[in-house]
């Protein structure tokens, strides 16, 4: 799977001061993960469902 023709999107609480922060690029088959700042490192692919479960549980979670 490649990156360069994905649309990765960034966290709208990422900070600008060159924070730690990930890019997200949505597919049918996967949800992509990347450094922002390094994006030409591997990225990590996970299920749809498994990403749904992450951001529900983080959502749940914030303080």
């Amino acid at each position: 799977m490649s990156t360069t023709q994905q649309d990765w999107f960034k966290s709208s609480y990422s900070g600008s001061e060159g924070d730690n922060c990930i890019e997200v690029a949505m597919r049918a088959e996967a949800v992509l993960v990347r450094d922002s700042k390094d994006t030409q490192r591997q990225f990590l692919a996970v299920s749809p469902a498994a990403w749904s479960a992450f951001t529900t549980l983080a959502a749940d979670s914030r303080v």
